[in-house]
């Protein structure tokens, strides 16, 4: 089997992880340049446009702040790169669902200034910490994270989706909610949290599903092969995947 190579979903995430094993919670300041430091050593990851463009702010010297907020004409970014990587952050907070929103918070805000960039890591993060903490019925998931995140487009959007029979095809529920076409929360979060709720406890079946349907299929994957494990842990995980995985890269920063 070839070796699976990770992208900038693990890239970011692994910063995330860096930055709570260093400091017990999120520095923004830490976490910007650990963003940053992780893109400059290797920017072929598969980084979109947006987070390239303040990404390399960043490196030029702009405040993290300032860089955020220069995405989608001032208004800052409400893409799906926020919820993509806050998974860790959801199962490292897992036993304290306030903090964790707080903290799911202060991941996006670094890059994604817009209220709804933030609402989909708050979504995600909150998913997440219900996994880590056992999981449950599909429903307590869907309840968990409309506690936690939020009202605007990402919240309303998984609304609808609560409502969809987890036997309905992945396809049909993208239709309705989207699956990542337009790379932003709203459109990604939902879809995500349904096709972890479809198969729980089943890794390989809740990843065939959504990679089953077209759209950013390496986001929603990440989203949800994330919240996969934090429910099924590594022994859930296929050995043949994890054995072809690129070894992970921590502390790249060194700070």
């Amino acid at each position: 089997m070839p070796r699976w190579e990770t992208t900038d979903d693990t890239e970011m995430a692994i910063a995330i992880v860096d930055v709570l094993r260093r400091h017990e919670g999120i520095d923004e300041d830490r976490l910007a340049e650990a963003f940053a430091a992780r893109f400059a050593a290797d920017p072929s990851r598969g980084y979109g446009p947006g987070a390239v463009q303040i990404l390399e702010k960043m490196n030029r010297g702009l405040h993290w702040r300032a860089a955020a907020t220069t995405a989608f004409g001032g208004l800052g970014s409400m893409g799906n790169g926020s919820a993509m990587r806050v998974a860790p952050l959801g199962a490292y907070f897992a036993d304290d669902e306030d903090r964790l929103v707080g903290e799911a918070i202060r991941s996006a805000v670094v890059t994604h200034a817009h209220s709804d960039g933030q609402a989909g890591a708050v979504a995600i993060a909150a998913a997440a910490g219900w996994a880590a903490r056992g999981g449950g019925e599909p429903q307590a998931l869907f309840e968990t994270v409309l506690a936690a995140t939020p009202d605007g487009p990402t919240r309303q959007a998984v609304e609808r989706v609560a409502r969809i029979p987890l036997d309905e095809h992945p396809l049909t529920v993208a239709l309705e909610v989207g699956a990542g076409l337009k790379t932003v929360c709203a459109d990604t979060v939902p879809f995500c949290l349904w096709a972890f709720a479809r198969h729980l406890g089943d890794y390989p079946e809740t990843l065939w599903a959504t990679v089953s349907v077209p759209g950013d299929r390496d986001t929603t994957c990440a989203i949800v092969g994330a919240l996969a494990a934090a429910l099924v842990g590594t022994d859930g995980i296929p050995p043949d995947w994890l054995t072809a995985r690129e070894p992970l890269r921590h502390d790249l920063d060194l700070r």
